[in-house]
C-alpha cells in the first residue's frame, strides 16, 4: 500500500509539473516552458508529454535544428501518439522553409498519422492531417495530389476556410483560374479578412488585366498582412534592363558561347500559352522561362529547332518575389542562371541541387 501511494503521489507530481509547462506554453512564455520541460525530463526522461512540449517550445524560440531532434526523440518514445505525430509533421511542413527533404519527411508522418487517426475515428485529426498533407504537396508543386487531400479534408470540415484557401492555391497553381476564384471567394464569405484570399484574387484579376480590381485586392491584402505581403519592389524599365545585362555579363565564359543565338526578353507576366505548354502546367508565379530545345538535344530534322531559343523574365513576378531592391537585382541574376541552366539541359532537380531553384 505504501509503495502504491508513493507511486500515485509521484504521478500526481508529474501531472502538476506538466500543467505548469502547459500554462507557460499557453501564456506564450516559451523560454519558461522549455526550462520547465527540461527540468521535468531530467527526472522523467521518457515522458511523451514533456518531450512534446520541449520540441514545440524549441520551435517557438527559433531553435529549429534542436526542435527536429526533439521531435525525433518524442516519436521514438511514443511512435503512435497522434498529437506528437501531428506536431512533428507540422514542424517539417510549415517551419523548415523550403527544405524539400523536410517537407517530404513531413508528408510521410502525415500519411502515418492520418491512418492512425482514421483507425481511432478521430475525425478532427483526420481533417488536420489531410489539410497539412495538402499544404505540403502544394509546396512540392504536386498540386493535383494536393487537391485530392484537400477535397477529402473538406468532406470532414466543409466550411473550413483553411482547406478552401489551400484548395484555391492548388487550383491557381494548376492554372484553373475560374474555380480558383470561386474557392477564394468562398473563403472570404466565412473569413472576410483572410489576406491570402485577397492576394490571390488580386493575382487572378491582374492576369485578366482588371487593374482596378487587382489594386483593390492587393491593397486590402497588404493592409491585413503587411509583413507577409508587402508592396512589390518596383524597378524602372532602364534599371531592370541594366540588371538583366549585368546578369548576362556575369555568366561563366564557357556558357556565353551558347548565348549568341538566344533571345532574351522581359515581359510583365507569363502567358497562358507558356504556362499550359506542358503538363502539369507551370506556376503563374514563375520568374522566368526557357523556350526552345536545350543544347545537345537539337536535331536538324526537327523544324522547331531551327527557331532560335529564348529566355523570358517576368518582371511583375520578380518584383513581387523580392523584399528589397538589392534582393530583386540578385534574384534577376539567379533567374537568368536558372533559365540558362535549362538551355544547357539541366532539369529542375539539377537546378535545385545547385541552389538555382
Amino acid at each position: 500500500m505504501a509503495k502504491r501511494t508513493a507511486k500515485q503521489g509521484e504521478a500526481r507530481g508529474v501531472d502538476a509539473r506538466l500543467e505548469g509547462v502547459a500554462d507557460a506554453f499557453e501564456a506564450q512564455d516559451f523560454e519558461a516552458a522549455l526550462a520547465s520541460a527540461d527540468a521535468l525530463l531530467r527526472d522523467v526522461p521518457d515522458s511523451p508529454e514533456a518531450l512534446h512540449y520541449r520540441a514545440a517550445a524549441l520551435v517557438e524560440v527559433g531553435r529549429l535544428e534542436d526542435a527536429g531532434k526533439a521531435y525525433g526523440a518524442a516519436l521514438k518514445v511514443a511512435p503512435e501518439d497522434l498529437e506528437i505525430l501531428f506536431g512533428a509533421a507540422e514542424f517539417l511542413v510549415c517551419r523548415t522553409g523550403e527544405d524539400r527533404e523536410a517537407v517530404e519527411e513531413g508528408l510521410e508522418w502525415c500519411g502515418r498519422g492520418r491512418k492512425l487517426a482514421q483507425k481511432a475515428d478521430d475525425v478532427e485529426l483526420v481533417y488536420e492531417f489531410l489539410l497539412l498533407e495538402g499544404m505540403g504537396l502544394n509546396q512540392l508543386g504536386e498540386c493535383e495530389a494536393a487537391l485530392k487531400s484537400l477535397d477529402q479534408a473538406l468532406t470532414h470540415m466543409p466550411r473550413s476556410p483553411d482547406a478552401q484557401l489551400e484548395r484555391g492555391i492548388a487550383l491557381f497553381e494548376l492554372c484553373r483560374f475560374a474555380p480558383a476564384q470561386e474557392s477564394f471567394e468562398r473563403v472570404l464569405k466565412d473569413a472576410p479578412d483572410e489576406p491570402w484570399a485577397h492576394h490571390y484574387l488580386g493575382l487572378i484579376a491582374e492576369r485578366r488585366k482588371d487593374a482596378r480590381e487587382a489594386k483593390k485586392r492587393f491593397t486590402r491584402a497588404q493592409a491585413l498582412a503587411p509583413e507577409e505581403l508587402p508592396p512589390p519592389v518596383a524597378l524602372e524599365e532602364a534599371a531592370f534592363d541594366r540588371a538583366v545585362e549585368d546578369a548576362m555579363r556575369a555568366l561563366p565564359s564557357q556558357v556565353k558561347q551558347y548565348m549568341d543565338n538566344v533571345t532574351l526578353a522581359v515581359e510583365d507576366l507569363p502567358s497562358d500559352e507558356d504556362l499550359l505548354g506542358q503538363q502539369p502546367p507551370l506556376s503563374p508565379c514563375i520568374l522566368g522561362v526557357f523556350r526552345g530545345t536545350p543544347v545537345g538535344e537539337r536535331s536538324v530534322m526537327d523544324a522547331a529547332d531551327h527557331f532560335p531559343p529564348s529566355i523570358v523574365l517576368y518582371q511583375k513576378n520578380l518584383e513581387r518575389f523580392a523584399r528589397t531592391r538589392e534582393e530583386l537585382i540578385e534574384q534577376i541574376g539567379i533567374t537568368v542562371m536558372h533559365e540558362v541552366g535549362h538551355l544547357m539541359g539541366l532539369d529542375e532537380d539539377d537546378l535545385w541541387e545547385r541552389g538555382l531553384d
